[in-house]
């Protein structure tokens, strides 16, 4: 193999897929990325055997071959040598050569006959969307995701076709069992066969490092084990949840009818303010409720106490309610209007929050006892 290419279209393939790769590797050369060179292409993949990324860039090709090499060191190398120069890669008696300029590099190899790749298969579902709509839908929920491993399918966004009222919809949703997000956007051409898939919280997270770079539209494909995304030349092929996701539209309150407007940065910045003081575990905030005045507070024995009064639009009757400080943030953080609307029923009810520039958006927070 050989061949000479633009750092900066070698650095961008590399970037959208060497994060695949785990850092710690029980077997060696899912260390590596595979890099194939052919016609007037270089070719990367990476894959941990859950989730796979290829990517490619234009190179001129003097001598086809296939290699893998070291993920990170060859990341780090790349990104080091400067912006706009011309790398030339060689592969001899087993070390890849790197050289730029007066930079020279030798990277150990192993055989790319021994690189393993995901198997491919057939996807029912095929549809094209736009993808600022993608981005929007994992921005607004994926903070909600689960880490608690038990409960292995709250791990990921459920991302389904559904009906909102009369309208088809394309819908994700994350929840912890503490606080729930869904955003929904008008459902694409050809994803109705979508009846629910769970992706797994990495493949969320290389796909949206992905759409940063990306074209207009984005494809995805679906099967019952594998969902694909094909951002520009950029294809991330991911394994899927095995579970079944609980019925999230229970738990969405319907009859909240005590309507709290609040403006969102000062709200935010007094529940940041207020909780300096809370407990470390629990985290947790009560807010009293009287009309027009909105009390938030943090008493504890060991790290003192902390209150701020905020004026507000409310005039149902008052009431006391509690919630983790950070989970309250989280929410407020998504809100792009001035105004954030919370709905409660009682103290033990969970609440709803919304977002008037959103309407395809809404929030869950179960209380906390305080």
């Amino acid at each position: 193999m050989k061949l000479t290419i633009d750092r900066n279209a070698l650095m961008r393939a590399l970037s959208h897929v060497q994060a695949v790769v785990e850092r710690r590797n029980t077997i060696p050369i899912l260390s590596n990325i595979l890099m194939v060179a052919e016609g007037e292409r270089l070719s990367l993949t990476a894959t941990d055997l859950d989730i796979e990324a290829t990517d490619a860039a234009v190179a001129s090709v003097k001598k086809a071959g296939a290699v893998t090499a070291p993920a990170q060191t060859l990341f780090d190398v790349v990104r080091k040598l400067p912006e706009g120069s011309e790398i030339s890669l060689d592969l001899s008696e087993g070390r890849l050569s790197i050289s730029s300029g007066r930079s020279k590099f030798a990277l150990p190899t192993l055989p790319a006959s021994d690189f393993q790749t995901m198997a491919k298969e057939a996807a029912p579902t095929r549809f094209e969307m736009d993808a600022a709509e993608l981005r929007r839908l994992i921005d607004k929920t994926r903070f909600a995701i689960s880490t608690e491993e038990t409960r292995y399918y709250l791990n990921g966004i459920y991302l389904h076709h559904a009906k909102a009222g009369s309208a088809n919809v394309l819908r994700a949703v994350a929840t912890d069992g503490h606080r729930l997000a869904l955003a929904e956007t008008e459902a694409p051409k050809g994803s109705s066969t979508l009846k629910g898939v769970i992706v797994p919280r990495k493949a969320v997270a290389e796909a949206r490092r992905l759409l940063d770079d990306a074209p207009e539209t984005v494809v995805i494909e679906a099967s019952d084990s594998k969902i694909v995304f094909r951002i520009g030349e950029a294809v991330l092929t991911s394994k899927l949840i095995d579970g079944s996701f609980p019925d999230y539209q229970r738990v969405i309150p319907k009859e909240n009818n005590r309507i709290l407007i609040v403006e969102k940065k000062p709200f935010k910045d007094a529940v940041d303010r207020v909780a300096t003081v809370s407990a470390e575990r629990s985290r947790s905030v009560k807010l009293t409720l009287s009309p027009g005045k909105l009390t938030l507070a943090v008493s504890n024995a060991e790290t003192g106490s902390g209150a701020e009064e905020l004026e507000v639009e409310y005039d149902a009757e008052p009431m006391e309610i509690g919630f983790n400080a950070k989970y309250l943030l989280d929410v407020a953080s998504q809100i792009e209007a001035d105004e954030t609307r919370i709905e409660f029923n009682d103290a033990a009810s969970p609440a709803r929050v919304l977002d008037a520039s959103d309407a395809g958006a809404q929030y869950v927070l179960m209380p906390l006892r305080v």
